[in-house]
């Protein structure tokens, strides 16, 4: 069902996308590693048909990336706390939970999204996937707000000849949200069923 993308573990159905142009920056990595996350939000953008810039007028950049070994790390980022607010709580939160990954959206007037934090501490989980499945996992979590629950079961990735592929019907409702005639934020279910008669079933 196209509301279970959306509707969240209170119940609630809220949908965002994002409202201007992606401005990523990833910190913490390797050139190699940088230019991997470039390409894959760069991919994942063009499918959703939107536009990336080269800076925001705003934050400078909307998308920002941060890589630790331990979630202490985030507190010592400069100008973090300014743009994280509770940035230490959130930090003891999530060693109490021995996190690996965190997202934080902020977003417009309009309830569409104007920046996203993407916090991933190198466990030995995250260790073990490759560089190109972890960025294009991170790209299709970030690329829309989508449920808290909406990839507890199943990955939005699949692999197809040892090769890590967004799943089709993944991509098929990124396009679908990005489509101009709708709406960059919705929180009334009746949103799911426009997705889907957007969506081309196969035959």
């Amino acid at each position: 069902m196209m509301d279970t993308y959306f509707t969240r573990s209170d119940g609630g159905y809220v949908f965002a996308r994002w409202g201007r142009p992606i401005v990523p920056v990833v910190f913490g990595v390797q050139d190699e590693t940088l230019s991997v996350f470039k390409g894959a939000i760069e991919a994942v953008v063009a499918l959703a048909g939107h536009k990336m810039a080269e800076t925001d007028p705003e934050l400078g950049a909307n998308l920002m990336v941060f890589f630790c070994r331990d979630w202490a790390e985030l507190t010592e980022v400069p100008h973090l706390d300014s743009l994280v607010p509770d940035l230490g709580p959130l930090v003891a939160k999530l060693d109490q939970a021995e996190a690996n990954q965190y997202r934080i959206f902020r977003f417009d007037e309009a309830g569409a999204i104007r920046a996203a934090f993407v916090f991933l501490r190198m466990d030995a989980h995250l260790e073990a996937v490759s560089a190109d499945t972890l960025a294009l996992s991170q790209a299709v979590q970030t690329i829309l707000l989508w449920s808290d629950l909406a990839f507890t079961d199943q990955s939005p990735l699949a692999a197809i000849d040892g090769k890590t592929v967004l799943r089709p019907e993944v991509a098929d409702v990124i396009r679908a949200a990005y489509d101009p005639v709708m709406p960059s934020f919705a929180n009334d279910p009746s949103h799911a069923l426009r997705l889907a008669a957007r969506i081309q079933v196969p035959q």
